[in-house]
């Protein structure tokens, strides 16, 4: 297969961490015969420090252009300790995924049999947890009306959907569930809020569709008790994008560390694979950063392209070497820790 892929590395250990899913991902178009074309393209601080826009213009075209997109992370801190910045990283994000259509985001939450001790819950609660949170990503609260008014005395920030919006990412997750153990959870605050009751009411309607598929309606703060109690209970989940951005978060320690998290954003033409973790400015340029994750989000972008050998391959290198301690600083628990790039290597030459 030939695949065209736009790489975003970002701003942040983005880079870093970007550099080894590229030399993992060429190990493997090596080992099974198909070829990788990387085009690399700015975005965030990176790209505002060049032309002064986080999400260009020409980024846009090389992404359009592509297969698929794999991407880094965005954010500097010269922007979070500014309220007053005009131009913000995350912006380019938020309009990278409106103008891409990325509209699902796909957040996976498992554990690895190594590393159950070293998560802030008891191995007895999190054990067999595998669970995929579907996160609404284009609607929503950090897309509503936003502003101030009474002089800025008085802020205000508009939560508003639209039953096309609910339903094409609740089919996504009503599809998903039938590929798993057929059981889906609507995360929601209907007893409150009326964008949750047409999420609600939308899902419930579209259930004689899927009539094998086990249908549950939790709210959110349940949802959220719930992830830290038995997380291993779920399975599937839906819910919108503010709710979706707390609660992944949330489930995203259960492995033991951010930084083995991957994820997918899903839209009708294009998807794109990230890491979960942020831009972790502090780490920058000091090989300690864990690569695992986007690594991890390189594999999740071979199976979606079907190529679900290659993407085995890489978990299989990735639990071999966690089994063996090849780790980052994260996760080396008092253990020899491996610079970011060691890991890539030592995946490459077990490849």
């Amino acid at each position: 297969m030939i695949l065209n892929i736009a790489l975003l590395a970002g701003d942040g250990i983005g880079p870093e961490v970007i550099d080894q899913a590229v030399k993992v991902s060429d190990a493997i178009a090596v080992k099974y015969g198909h070829k990788i074309t990387w085009k690399p393209a700015l975005t965030g601080a990176a790209a505002i420090d060049a032309v002064g826009e986080p999400y260009p213009d020409e980024t846009h075209d090389i992404c359009v252009a592509s297969d698929a997109v794999l991407f880094g992370a965005i954010g500097h801190p010269r922007f979070d300790n500014d309220p007053s910045a005009k131009v913000r990283p995350e912006q380019g994000l938020l309009k990278m995924r409106k103008k891409l259509g990325l509209f699902a985001n796909v957040r996976p939450t498992f554990t690895f049999p190594s590393l159950l001790d070293k998560s802030p819950l008891k191995r007895e609660r999190i054990e067999g947890t595998d669970l995929v949170f579907l996160r609404e990503l284009t609607g929503g609260i950090y897309f509503g009306e936003k502003g101030r008014r009474d002089g800025g005395e008085t802020a205000f920030d508009n939560c508003v959907y639209t039953r096309k919006e609910v339903q094409r990412l609740a089919k996504k997750g009503f599809e998903l569930a039938m590929t798993r153990s057929k059981k889906l959870c609507c995360v929601d605050k209907a007893n409150v809020l009326e964008t949750s009751r047409l999420w609600r009411e939308t899902v419930q309607a579209m259930e004689k569709d899927y009539p094998e598929v086990e249908v549950a309606y939790e709210f959110v703060d349940a949802v959220a008790m719930r992830l830290v109690q038995w997380p291993n209970s779920y399975d599937v989940l839906i819910t919108e994008n503010l709710f979706g951005d707390i609660l992944t978060d949330e489930a995203s320690v259960i492995s033991g560390s951010m930084g083995l998290m991957p994820s997918a954003s899903m839209g009708s033409e294009i998807a794109l694979f990230e890491p979960i973790h942020g831009s972790y400015p502090q780490a920058t340029g000091l090989n300690i950063a864990n690569p695992m994750a986007t690594i991890l989000s390189a594999a999740m972008m071979f199976e979606h392209f079907g190529l679900q050998k290659e993407g085995e391959a890489i978990r299989a290198a990735v639990n071999k070497a966690l089994s063996e301690g090849i780790v980052t600083e994260d996760l080396a628990d008092g253990e020899k820790a491996y610079g970011t790039i060691e890991v890539g290597d030592w995946l490459v030459k077990n490849i």
